[in-house]
């Protein structure tokens, strides 16, 4: 039997204070307090199967194993019921007559020394049932313990300084929790308002949960069923009730995860890409549970941003219910959560890409750009790289992976060459490729800007260097030998036209003057008749790019200008030069094909002066041809 006396009772002296800060300070959300209520009444029918398969005695042994809410709208009150293992009036007092099991002394010290920051150390007490006094005037506990020699006991309290507890009649097992509202609370008492937060935080507890004898939590929590005992209309079912997504999953991981840590999860990875143009980068994340009750909606941490496509339940049984946010990153069970469930979904997709190359292709289609992120994910840098996927110059329709093009490269190669463009036609007609094609060199095709952070941030794969199309040193190409056949033959220039060919070049300069820093033979080209070059040891064309964007710099890069003098417009241009070094011929084609290499470079701002040149130039050359 209880020692406790009956009659009025109070709080510690800390009371006031400390039910002013759980109350103001420990949810933002005042809807939370039904949660609490309800994770409470699961726990206690909990306890009491737990009771029940001990063989012990039980009182009202008939009552089903149930959570029930009412509400009445004119005395602005609501109602939790449970029919669990009840308390007796000391277990009243322990568990609801002190704030905070481990003291409220304690909770006072620790929030004294962290005045700036007092969410930080709310989460760590025991503390969810007075979320209530958030929208409750007045509270009263009615409960009988399932032992029979236990009173019924009563306990009531405004959560200002006292609490009343005196015996009852007439109380079959289990605990009820009359909440009388505030005044600006009332909306709460209300059908709709109850069944959305039940099934926003609620939906998944294992008791059956009634709003006014209707059950409201209908879908049962497979994520902690066996995989093995889960069918595939259930996932699809849980998957379409997750995501609102008309379309099947692509892929399914359930986990359950006993060692070192105790955690289930249940993750999909949709079809499609449901923000193709980026306008809800920030809806995503996991859903956290703590026991079937929901911590929090879209929890950003528990998976990287790079894998922000997965979509899902992780629920555990080692973190405490009433944690706050802001302390989940700080707790070493949620961190060591997140590792696991970061590497559960690279683990999969890795048997994926290695068992369904087709099903990995499609993932990578619509989640690629997404994925590609990932690149500053240092802990799973060997995982993360072997999954990402490049076009290349070695098909039109197949994706690449490293593995495959370090497995098709030349004897010799220690380099991976990449070229960054807009589209596959855009950088197929890149000069700068030219060489490479001649020499059978494989080439990865970038089109997003994240590429080009990707490729510096991994630098070097298996011992290859990943190395950009116009910062290769083109000596280190010279022990690969020409593969094409079909390669023109050329004519090679008289010693008088040499001597003129050199000529040229420094005419060249003079005309473009310090828009380039050098002109040169080119040993790159054997198409185009010209290119611009980086100087040696300088960054990326795509990566200057990139740079001038963050840094809102219009000017444009000078670079080396080279030419090919086996092209055609070239040797005529030698032609004209050996005729009339002065002619304006000359320098119209110049700048034309300067501007030109501009353009494709993606440097030419106003392309009124090119238009105007060549319709010049297209003048000259068809009034010849008339003639």
């Amino acid at each position: 039997m209880s020692k406790t006396k009956m009659g009025k009772h109070k709080f510690k002296a800390e009371v006031n204070q400390l039910l002013n800060i759980l109350v103001h300070s420990l949810y933002t959300n005042k809807e939370i307090f039904l949660r609490e209520l309800i994770s409470n009444a699961s726990d206690a029918l909990d306890k009491l199967r737990f009771e029940s398969t001990k063989g012990s005695e039980i009182i009202d042994a008939d009552l089903p194993y149930e959570i029930n809410i009412s509400f009445d709208k004119d005395k602005n009150t609501i109602t939790v019921s449970d029919t669990g293992i009840g308390m007796s009036a000391d277990e009243l007092v322990k568990n609801i007559g002190t704030i905070a099991k481990s003291g409220s002394a304690e909770f006072l010290k620790k929030l004294s020394e962290e005045k700036e920051n007092t969410t930080n150390i709310i989460g760590k007490f025991g503390v969810g049932f007075y979320s209530v006094f958030m929208v409750a005037k007045e509270v009263i506990v009615k409960t009988k313990s399932y032992k029979k020699d236990e009173p019924a006991v009563q306990w009531v309290s405004d959560g200002l300084g006292s609490y009343e507890i005196v015996e009852i009649e007439n109380k079959k097992r289990g605990t009820d929790i009359e909440i009388i509202l505030k005044e600006d609370e009332k909306d709460f008492a209300d059908k709709f308002r109850i069944e959305s937060i039940i099934k926003k935080h609620s939906n998944f507890v294992s008791f059956p949960i009634k709003v006014d004898g209707e059950q409201v939590n209908k879908i049962s929590a497979i994520w902690r069923e066996p995989k093995s005992s889960v069918t595939k209309e259930q996932y699809n079912e849980f998957y379409k009730f997750l995501t609102y997504d008309m379309l099947e999953p692509a892929m399914i991981i359930h986990k359950s995860v006993d060692v070192p840590i105790q955690f289930n999860s249940l993750l999909f990875i949709p079809q499609k890409n449901d923000d193709l143009f980026g306008f809800n980068r920030e809806k995503y994340g996991l859903d956290l549970y703590i026991r079937r009750v929901l911590i929090q909606h879209q929890n950003k941490d528990l998976l990287p941003e790079y894998l922000s496509f997965v979509k899902g339940v992780v629920d555990s049984e080692d973190l405490p219910l009433n944690i706050s946010r802001e302390t989940l990153q700080e707790n070493i069970v949620f961190t060591k959560i997140s590792t696991a469930i970061t590497k559960q979904v690279l683990s999969h997709l890795e048997e994926v890409s290695i068992n369904d190359t087709e099903k990995y292709n499609e993932f990578w289609k619509e989640h690629g750009k997404i994925f590609k992120l990932g690149y500053g994910d240092y802990a799973n840098r060997e995982k993360f790289t072997k999954l990402i996927r490049f076009n290349s110059s070695h098909s039109e329709t197949e994706y690449t992976s490293l593995d495959q093009y370090i497995h098709r490269a030349k004897e010799e190669q220690k380099e991976i060459y990449y070229v960054y463009g807009a589209s596959r036609d855009a950088i197929e007609k890149d000069p700068h490729l030219e060489i490479f094609k001649t020499k059978g060199l494989e080439v990865l095709y970038l089109y997003e800007p994240v590429d080009e952070f990707l490729m510096t941030s991994i630098l070097k794969y298996n011992d290859f260097e990943f190395k950009s199309i116009d910062q290769v040193d083109l000596s280190n190409l010279d022990k690969f030998e020409s593969e094409n056949k079909q390669e023109k033959q050329v004519e090679e220039l008289s010693k008088d036209d040499e001597k003129a060919f050199e000529e040229l070049l420094k005419k060249i300069k003079e005309i473009l003057g310090d828009k380039v820093t050098e002109v040169k033979i080119s040993q790159r080209l054997n198409e185009s008749p010209v290119c611009l070059v980086n100087p040696d040891n300088s960054i990326s064309s795509s990566m200057q790019k990139i740079m001038q964007l963050v840094n809102k710099d219009a000017s444009i890069p000078k670079k080396i200008f080279e030419i090919n003098k086996d092209h055609t417009i070239i040797r005529n241009l030698i032609s004209v030069f050996k005729t009339n070094p002065e002619d304006e011929f000359i320098k119209d084609v110049t700048e034309q094909l300067f501007e030109s290499s501009l353009l494709l470079e993606g440097y030419l701002a106003d392309p009124h002066k090119l238009v105007g040149r060549m319709n010049k130039i297209l003048e000259e050359t068809t009034s010849s041809h008339i003639r």
